[in-house]
């Protein structure tokens, strides 16, 4: 209890400066991600154990991207906020369905609590969480989705403080998304960063 407690304020903390667009979210998802290992452990959670696993990876690579990468390097500017390019949609999403069907076809033969829900929240949580590494906006509507099931599939396995955690997750994202658009330029589509808005730690 203490663990996924200690877990979940830390994923508090990741949550804001997520909104925010600060660049310590990466280092708090890190450390989130290991102890949340040990709670779907213990819980049968496997998929969403592997997902923490991911994450500690991925946490790497956005912090990287956000602070140091090719386009932040050529402009010398923080990594702005921008749309999901259209050819990107479709390897993200054949990259999901392919993620769910591996996922259920492995937990189903497990003792895995819900195989398909856990397996669907896992592969478009995966999906996203690259795109919130690119700064891509719709990051936000895909976990808008993926934080209400979670949360369901936690009261039913009476994870009770994770449970809080995303649905406190679910109003987040659209407030999150909310918040990132309002750096969008009109009618251009585009992004832009407004002065005081994003902010590093």
């Amino acid at each position: 209890m203490l663990i996924e407690i200690l877990g979940t304020l830390l994923s508090l903390a990741y949550l804001y400066c997520s909104v925010t667009q600060r660049s310590a979210l990466w280092l708090l998802g890190f450390a989130s991600s290991a102890l949340y290992i040990v709670v779907y452990y213990e819980s049968k959670f496997y998929a969403d154990m592997t997902l923490q696993v991911y994450y500690l990876v991925v946490s790497v690579y956005g912090l990287w991207h956000w602070k140091w990468g090719k386009q932040v390097r050529s402009t010398q500017a923080e990594l702005p906020v921008t749309r999901t390019p259209g050819r990107t949609w479709a390897g993200v999403t054949a990259m999901g369905v392919l993620l769910f069907v591996a996922y259920w076809m492995l937990l189903r033969r497990t003792d895995a609590a819900l195989p398909v829900g856990d397996s669907f929240t896992t592969a478009l949580s995966i999906v996203a969480t690259w795109m919130l590494a690119r700064k891509y906006i719709e990051y936000w509507l895909i976990f808008i989705v993926v934080d209400a099931v979670s949360a369901i599939q936690y009261i039913y396995k009476g994870l009770y403080p994770t449970a809080v955690l995303f649905t406190v997750y679910t109003v987040m994202a659209v407030v999150g998304y909310r918040q990132w658009r309002k750096t969008m330029m009109p009618k251009s589509g585009k992004m832009m960063q407004i002065s005081g808005n994003v902010r590093e730690a």
